[in-house]
């Protein structure tokens, strides 16, 4: 599913909302029914299950991914700007849709549900592998240090948005999210710098 309707975009909204107040639980046709609205059955006339909400979700998320990926591959720029364009618009994702990250930063919460867990898999690995590409790129033009592999670079570059956006998120969203994403920004930059010799 691409372009959605207004009440299926809203459908997904109040979804996410739900997920990202009460956890995976909360999630039910009878709970979106009634913070809409409008009964459950019309819910079904939108989405056959709850399965399919969260792969919507899963997809919205994604084809922001591929956009990125696709950017990233075809504009020949300074890595190491990319890399950051890259870590603001996800920054940026998050503080435009705070309860998102409830959702995209809870694997364990879906266990059980192969096809979301699938889905969710397949956009680590396109975002790992995107950021991997660019840092292998910043490191041939000397934009960082060479002696670590570039998907290892990946996942410290990951690892720090990821656990940023959830000590936010758990804090309840008690900092600013931007400000504070600079500073992690920076450091990163500072640790994987090019080496010099002294």
């Amino acid at each position: 599913m691409t372009d959605l309707k207004p009440r299926q975009q809203q459908i997904v909204d109040v979804a996410i909302k739900l997920i990202a107040e009460g956890g995976i639980q909360q999630l039910t046709m009878n709970n979106i029914a009634q913070q809409i609205g409008i009964s459950e059955p019309a819910i079904y006339r939108h989405f056959p299950s709850k399965k399919a909400i969260l792969l919507t979700i899963l997809a919205q998320f994604k084809r922001h991914s591929e956009f990125h990926a696709n950017h990233a591959r075809f504009f020949q720029t300074s890595g190491l700007v990319l890399l950051e364009t890259i870590f603001f618009e996800y920054i940026n994702q998050f503080i435009k849709a705070p309860n998102l990250a409830s959702v995209m930063f809870a694997e364990e919460a879906f266990r059980g549900e192969e096809e979301v867990l699938a889905e969710m898999l397949s956009i680590m690995v396109l975002v790992h592998d995107t950021v991997t590409e660019v840092a292998g790129r910043a490191q041939v033009k000397g934009e960082l240090r060479d002696d670590i592999p570039a998907r290892h670079m990946a996942f410290s570059f990951l690892g720090s948005l990821r656990l940023l956006v959830k000590h936010w998120t758990m804090s309840g969203y008690g900092f600013d999210l931007q400000q504070e994403a600079l500073s992690v920004w920076n450091s990163w930059k500072t640790l994987l710098a090019p080496l010099h010799d002294t």
